[in-house]
């Protein structure tokens, strides 16, 4: 039977239990936060919190002269330029590092899904398992966000030229009426390009990567074969796709608040550190240089690690609850997912009755018998 997007809730909330809490492993709870944090599944929480910047713009503001230490006033060409290089190579390796990531969780989104069915992590033999369905998976990836830039791209492009050709932004105040009109019908084709763009990809790694999963598909068959599914129960998969969002909100406020907590408590330690090595560099007369630039840049790196990987260690029952969601819901309606997720119990087999070895004959007696009479 068909279940509703309502009635997959509390299917889903048990199966977190089950899996998470009984009993508790830590090293599954490690493993799905790594796999949390490579698929995306972690709570839509924040970790930005505004109040630092304007922490940061006070300090700045402030006449004890530690601005000549942040605004890098006197710089000369030579450390422009070498500054100049490393954020060069920074962006170099921030796009190489985009894209191994998008790999590595494209397989990672299979190991998931066996993890959530099986309720059992196994990332070495997952990855030898599932590297050529998630290589599939990573080109419907690039093949999806390639094509979501260029719609993107002509999108906000063509009428940012139409408003360039008539000069409507060399004198806006003219031009305030056919700029506000114009405006109306652009916002509501972006939010409708944003909105189907994110219920493509939910439905993509929510149902075509199961389905990729188990019949072994590229990702165009597979998707062809959900687009089929779903025009059987338009109202089933629209009402996910609306409790999804829900949940969603829900589970973002709630682990939202706990992340921050949980950052705002790391934060003050390095905080202080940060101030005092602050003081101490300006105290010993420390300008910025590409030593210290690197200094500033690697203390930022280990600082940022550390809040992901607490976000994610937080965050694990959010990386199992929701695509425990979509497999039960998806299961219901895909009778080979849901042989898998419910596999038929092994055959009883009676118990064998022990041998036992038969009676001890008489002796034989090889005496004649005596004579009768």
């Amino acid at each position: 039977m068909a279940l509703s997007a309502v009635d997959t809730i509390s299917l889903a909330l048990e199966h977190t239990k089950q899996q998470l809490f009984r009993p508790f492993r830590l090293g599954q709870w490690l493993r799905l936060a790594l796999i949390g944090f490579m698929t995306g599944e972690l709570s839509s929480g924040g970790g930005c919190n505004p109040s630092a910047f304007s922490d940061l713009k006070k300090i700045r503001n402030q006449p004890n002269g530690s601005e000549e230490f942040f605004a890098m006033p006197h710089l000369d060409p030579h450390l422009m330029g070498s500054m100049f290089m490393i954020a060069g190579i920074t962006i170099l390796l921030g796009c190489a590092f985009l894209l191994v990531w998008m790999y590595v969780g494209s397989v990672y989104r299979f190991i998931l899904i066996e993890s959530i069915i099986t309720k059992r992590v196994s990332l070495r033999e997952g990855w030898h398992k599932w590297h050529a369905a998630g290589r599939r998976f990573f080109l419907w990836r690039l093949v999806f966000q390639f094509a979501g830039g260029i719609f993107f791209a002509i999108l906000v492009g063509i009428p940012l030229v139409l408003a360039l050709l008539l000069g409507w932004f060399n004198n806006p105040e003219a031009h305030m009426l056919p700029l506000v009109l114009g405006a109306i019908p652009f916002v509501f084709l972006l939010l409708l390009f944003l909105v189907a763009a994110a219920a493509v990809w939910l439905l993509g790694k929510d149902f075509m990567a199961p389905i990729m999963a188990v019949e072994n598909l590229d990702f165009a068959d597979a998707w062809n074969h959900l687009l089929a599914m779903m025009k059987k129960e338009k109202g089933a998969y629209a009402g996910y796709i609306g409790m999804k969002v829900v949940l969603a909100i829900a589970a973002g406020i709630l682990f939202g608040i706990v992340i921050v907590v949980a950052i705002l408590l790391i934060a003050i330690p390095f905080g202080v550190a940060g101030a005092i090595a602050v003081i101490a560099a300006k105290t010993a007369g420390l300008t910025w240089t590409v030593e210290t630039v690197t200094l500033a840049v690697v203390a930022g790196t280990v600082f940022f690690a550390i809040l992901m990987l607490v976000s994610s260690l937080l965050s694990v029952p959010v990386t199992v609850y929701f695509p425990a969601y979509s497999i039960y819901f998806f299961a219901s309606r895909y009778p080979k997912l849901d042989a898998w997720l419910h596999p038929p119990p092994e055959p009883i087999v009676p118990p064998v009755p022990p041998v036992l070895d038969p009676p001890p004959l008489p002796p034989l007696s090889f005496n004649d018998p005596e004579p009768i009479g």
